[in-house]
């Protein structure tokens, strides 16, 4: 291949178009955010970062294989079963990660039990396999399956440390508040760690957003 055809093919895997499938689920079209979606795993695992990290890095990885995988058999899966079909591929994946999960991160495995068994269930996912991967190329497909995980998982991360930091006083299981200051008086923040906590942190995210973005479209 020459360089001016090496060139336009990789103007072409990172057009504007397909920079936008990694960039806007991030920003203005985030999935919690934007379309409140994935809310439940967000309220359930983001006590500590380390648990959030890790649970985002395995729906990332579950996602964009998936999309591919969907896009790879798209043409092939007949419509009246693609439902069971892309379960069956997230489902596989899932145990997949489950396993790697157990076999280098026991302990964080253990901490988030059965979430990592309902990122099965998680509507970002088959959303994304439904709305996008099933009817598009297997690049884009790939792109649009990170872009919306790394969305969902930059919300959670975010308040898992705005959780673990005033409810407890660190972050990633280390202390980032001085002793001086619980010397002073200074006392964690129980209620950040109660579900209800994870609930208003993530609207009071939800409120910033879209007060900051006016054109945003409401398509929750």
């Amino acid at each position: 291949m020459s360089e001016e055809k090496k060139t336009i093919a990789k103007e072409k895997l990172f057009s504007a178009k397909n920079k936008r499938l990694l960039s806007d689920p991030i920003g203005k079209s985030n999935p919690i955010t934007v379309q409140v979606l994935g809310v439940c795993s967000v309220l359930a695992v983001t006590v500590q970062l380390k648990a959030s990290l890790v649970l985002a890095i395995a729906v990332v990885a579950v996602m964009g294989l998936g999309n591919v995988i969907i896009s790879l058999l798209r043409h092939g899966i007949p419509p009246r079963i693609r439902i069971i079909v892309q379960l069956t591929v997230v489902a596989s994946l899932v145990i997949l990660v489950d396993q790697v999960l157990e076999a280098f991160v026991y302990d964080v495995s253990r901490q988030l039990s059965v979430f990592v068994g309902l990122i099965i269930t998680n509507c970002i996912i088959m959303g994304r396999l439904e709305a996008f991967a099933l009817n598009n190329k297997v690049w884009p497909s790939f792109l649009d399956g990170i872009g919306n995980a790394a969305g969902y998982g930059s919300i959670l991360l975010l308040v898992a440390a705005v959780r673990e930091l005033f409810g407890s006083g660190s972050l990633m299981g280390y202390q980032i508040v001085p002793n001086a200051f619980y010397e002073f008086g200074y006392v964690d923040n129980g209620l950040m760690i109660l579900p209800p906590m994870a609930l208003i942190t993530v609207g009071i995210m939800i409120w910033v957003h879209r007060s900051r973005d006016k054109e945003l479209v409401d398509v929750s």
